[in-house]
């Protein structure tokens, strides 16, 4: 990398960036800040950006909720976190998670709940709970949901 950006250089570099996957202000900020761009360019930039609709929050927001929950099954928990780190405010998350359709949701979280109840060897019903609760928590699901088909899986 560079040591110095003009601020044409750094935006044709920043399109780029924003052109291969949706970011959100943050990372491109992240990114603009590893470039050694000073306060008053990164604003710079980052307005051009939005006008030239390279930078979208709202796009960034669904399309992270639909990605995450479809590729890696996270939970609404999860998601809503992981956007708060990423400073999307609460109006953009709650768009974002209506991109998930609540049949979506349920029918994916049975599907993966039933495979992972199965995969788990552990003999001890106490020690198997514990295992596939908390794989379950950590990946954002909400508490309620997981109990209920806890207890259905194992009266299977």
């Amino acid at each position: 990398m560079k040591d110095f950006y003009t601020i044409k250089e750094a935006l044709r570099k920043i399109e780029q960036y924003c052109a291969y996957q949706d970011r959100c202000h943050e990372e491109v900020m992240a990114k603009l800040r590893e470039m050694k761009m000073d306060t008053n360019e990164i604003e710079q930039i980052i307005a051009q950006l939005i006008a030239d609709n390279f930078l979208n929050e709202e796009r960034f927001a669904r399309s992270f909720a639909r990605g995450k929950h479809r590729i890696k099954h996270w939970g609404k928990n999860r998601i809503v976190n992981e956007l708060k780190l990423r400073k999307i405010n609460q109006t953009l998350i709650n768009l974002a998670l209506n991109e998930i359709s609540p049949e979506e949701y349920e029918e994916n979280f049975n599907t993966f709940t039933f495979k992972h109840w199965n995969s788990l060897t552990e003999t001890n019903q106490m020690k198997k709970r514990k295992k596939f609760c908390d794989y379950f928590l950590r990946r954002g699901f909400e508490s309620f949901l997981i109990y209920d088909r806890m207890k259905e899986l194992e009266n299977l």
